[in-house]
């Protein structure tokens, strides 16, 4: 089989198996374990001490471990359609007002350790990750839970104090995931790397220096739910870089390569020909954004955020650094998501230095304002730094801004970021669920992650209730483009671009395709081994 790309749509789950011709498309359960490999880093330090524990872990590194791990009521499809029962055997609105969701359990449900599976066990899953209200802020999304009530042993029953179409989605989070209360402690986070629950898979971490080195999941033979695993084992490795990680899957030491890949290997892969890899394209969902303390003094007026906005020069910054593989972005809700608007660009046009000095000089800023970008190093890939040294030259070179760049490695950015010690920073965002809602409350409503102090009444009281309230995504399109447009008057952030995301496989894997859904979640189980073509 000669080596091409696939380009897929985000939708993959209307597409028949592409790589039929490696083999199977249902693959092999035979052989050695397929070894998957990712720059994504696990440590356990002072700052994040439980960082797989699920009410806390709130990252794409480690939602993508405990999906393969803790089941959920719900889970997501393969592509963008609503979520499908998973440890659930169905669950449905019992109301006309969307705020009493039921759920009844599979029968038989199992943890890994043969303990039974209760609507208990749901419950103190859910109140847990509810009571210990992580810094992570992942609790937020079950924020519009007021009480869960259980009735006999399969039947939960979520009270909810608002309507939220988007609830079942929720519960497709890890944050949902089903834990046993002999494991966790009710009260307090889980230390560690260990993780237990009823997914397809058991965990066993390799760990040195308090830093996961490789997981090893392995199927789990007391699984019950709507996943069929292709595969008996699959090993998860750590790179310290993007380099290493594509040197070890051209030697064959892994057989698949997922984030983060530099863009000069993704054109390597998609120019060159070879007849053991395959490079898989599909449109993402993930973005890119500057974020700001509105506390700060350097950037506490705004309109030095709206000066900011009017400068930087998306296409170029995207031409330069990323080429084909990133789109220039102009809202927080990226582009074929229901509820899309180019709300930036209907507010600041074209990148222009006389608009933005006018916004300065009105607001009596004197210049050059003087600002550091904060970047992380070593979480969403190599091509952060050339990102930020872009952005720092476009702001430097209107005169009118004299910026630093710092980059800092994650385990100390992000909890330098939640203290509010940083001004301005750059995050990445993947989606929890694709829907509007979830590029909007996590950023915007009381409690959310990045402890932004921006708040907006009409953002909190009105318009994310709406949003939520609507069953029908494109209805709650007005009251999402409202909450666009104010983003873009306040620039609490300011959205920089969304990426296409990639998989490079060996020949005689199958289910390469599958490798990540549309929120770019790892689904381990869609791989298998077949026979190289």
């Amino acid at each position: 089989m000669n080596r091409k790309t696939l380009v897929l749509p985000a939708v993959i789950s209307l597409l028949t198996p592409v790589l039929a011709a490696c083999g199977s498309s249902d693959g092999g359960s035979g052989g050695d374990a397929i070894v998957v490999g990712t720059t994504d880093g696990f440590t356990a330090s002072s700052d994040t001490p439980a960082p797989l524990d699920p009410a806390y872990a709130y990252d794409v590194g480690t939602w993508n471990v405990l999906r393969q791990t803790v089941q959920t009521l719900m889970t997501q499809p393969r592509g963008d359609g609503a979520p499908e029962p998973e440890a659930a055997e169905s669950c449905r609105f019992t109301d006309t007002g969307n705020e009493r969701y039921a759920c009844t359990l599979r029968e038989g449900l199992k943890f890994a350790s043969g303990d039974p599976i209760t609507a208990e066990d749901v419950k103190f899953s859910i109140d847990r990750a509810r009571a210990i209200k992580a810094d992570s802020g992942v609790f937020a999304l079950l924020s519009t839970v007021q009480l869960v009530e259980t009735k006999g042993d399969r039947e939960v029953i979520f009270h909810l104090n608002g309507p939220d179409a988007t609830f079942p989605f929720k519960l497709s989070t890890p944050v949902a995931g089903i834990v046993n209360s002999a494991d966790y402690d009710k009260k307090k986070l889980r230390d560690g790397f260990e993780v237990d629950g009823s997914g397809p898979y058991t965990l066993k971490a390799e760990v040195k220096d308090n830093e996961v080195v490789e997981i090893a999941f392995t199927k789990n033979p007391n699984y019950k739910g709507l996943l069929k695993p292709k595969n008996e084992e699959v090993v998860l490795r750590s790179f310290a870089d993007a380099d290493a990680m594509g040197a070890a899957l051209e030697k064959g030491d892994i057989d698949l390569m997922t984030r983060a890949m530099t863009p000069e290997q993704i054109d390597k892969l998609s120019d060159t020909s070879s007849d053991d890899i395959d490079l898989i394209e599909a449109s993402g969902l993930e973005i890119r954004y500057l974020g700001f303390n509105t506390d700060a003094p350097q950037v506490k007026t705004k309109a030095v955020r709206q000066a900011m906005a009017q400068l930087i020069d998306r296409a170029s910054l995207v031409s330069k650094v990323y080429g084909t593989q990133a789109q220039p972005l102009y809202s927080l809700v990226p582009a074929s998501i229901t509820g899309h608007s180019n709300a930036f660009f209907n507010k600041y046009g074209e990148p222009s230095k006389a608009k933005a000095k006018a916004t300065l000089t009105d607001a009596g800023i004197n210049t050059p304002v003087k600002l550091t970008l904060n970047y992380t190093t070593d979480h969403y890939g190599a091509a952060t730094k050339p990102e930020f040294e872009q952005l720092q030259k476009q702001l430097n070179d209107s005169g009118l801004f004299d910026v630093d760049i710092k980059g800092a490695s994650w385990d100390k950015f992000q909890p330098a970021e939640r203290e509010g010690e940083y001004a301005v920073f750059g995050y990445g965002w993947f989606p929890d669920y694709p829907d509007a809602e979830t590029y909007l409350s996590p950023f915007l409503d009381k409690d959310n992650f990045l402890r932004l102090p921006y708040a907006n009444n009409e953002i909190r009281g009105t318009l994310l209730p709406e949003a939520r309230r609507e069953a029908d995504r494109l209805t709650a399109s007005d009251s999402i483009n409202d909450i666009q447009d104010i983003v873009a008057e306040d620039v609490p952030l300011l959205p920089l671009w969304q990426g296409n995301q990639y998989v490079a496989v060996r020949d005689d894997i199958t289910g390469g395709e599958y490798a990540l859904n549309s929120a770019s979640s790892l689904q381990l189980w869609e791989l298998g081994r077949g026979i190289s073509g």
